[in-house]
């Protein structure tokens, strides 16, 4: 059992909640819990959407630094990829995934963030990755997703500078994607994931599967790989329902089962 992250789920959205205070650090244990917790979402079938949240007043401020100090070359080297697979667990969730971001959001919680399809912040976030001031750079995605997200020099000035940025920056630059008072953040990420709540599952994996897949190749394999899953969503019960529903009785009035 989870000590530290847990999945609760309701009406179809699962909320994987981070709960270590004061700051939601990422100690090795609970790296491992945020992992378990994104498979867990991903196995059941009643979570159609996810919203990461780490409670009113901090996402999560990244490393547990304390027991990072005494970690040695020999002791990182070969868990390294796990660290990365560990905050990049959310990214492998086939539904739609949200972040909600108050407080701080740093280091592995800004890469856990990155890590979702969308991020809404309270009025009161601080996001960045630091990792440069301890003498290290970001290890569990944030080099990689962040220059994905906002282009290699923002990127890049987060980074080398390791500063944090306000809730109206990190909008302005692309970091997130809505920002509301810090009150209204889970209010704000949940309404976004229930949307989907009782949409086309099958269809929006293979949405995410081609917007995410598509951007690690070229344009001419990024193609095949969209025709390729629309033409799989042909033999989809979502897709009968769909199209049938359209032709009966017009535009978004289909009931979906997920399959």
């Amino acid at each position: 059992m989870s000590e530290f992250v847990t999945l609760e789920v309701e009406s179809g959205v699962g909320t994987i909640r981070l709960d270590r205070p004061p700051m939601n650090a990422f100690s090795r244990q609970v790296q491992e819990e945020l992992k378990a917790s994104a498979e867990e979402a991903t196995r059941r079938a009643d979570v159609r959407a996810v919203v990461v949240y780490g409670g009113e007043k901090v996402f999560a401020a990244g490393a547990d630094i304390k027991e990072m100090t005494a970690m040695s070359y020999s002791d990182v080297a070969p868990v390294a990829r796990r660290l990365s697979a560990c905050f990049g667990a959310i990214s492998e969730i086939p539904k739609p995934t949200v972040a909600a971001i108050t407080g701080y959001a740093l280091g592995g919680g800004m890469e856990v963030a990155l890590g979702c399809d969308r991020r809404v912040c309270g009025d009161n976030a601080k996001l960045g990755q630091p990792e440069i001031l301890l003498g290290i750079i970001p290890g569990g995605g944030g080099t990689q997703r962040m220059a994905r997200l906002i282009g290699p020099s923002r990127a890049k000035d987060l980074i080398f500078t390791g500063r944090m940025v306000g809730a109206e920056e990190a909008l302005a630059i692309g970091l997130v994607d809505q920002v509301v008072p810090a009150d209204e953040v889970y209010a704000a990420a949940r309404s976004w994931a229930e949307q989907f709540a009782t949409g086309p599952a099958v269809a929006l994996a293979a949405a995410k599967k081609a917007i995410d897949g598509g951007l690690d190749v070229d344009l001419r394999s990024g193609l095949d790989l969209e025709a390729e899953l629309f033409a799989a969503l042909f033999a989809t019960e979502d897709r009968t329902a769909g199209m049938t529903s359209f032709v009966e009785k017009g535009p978004g009035k289909a009931t979906f089962s997920g399959r």
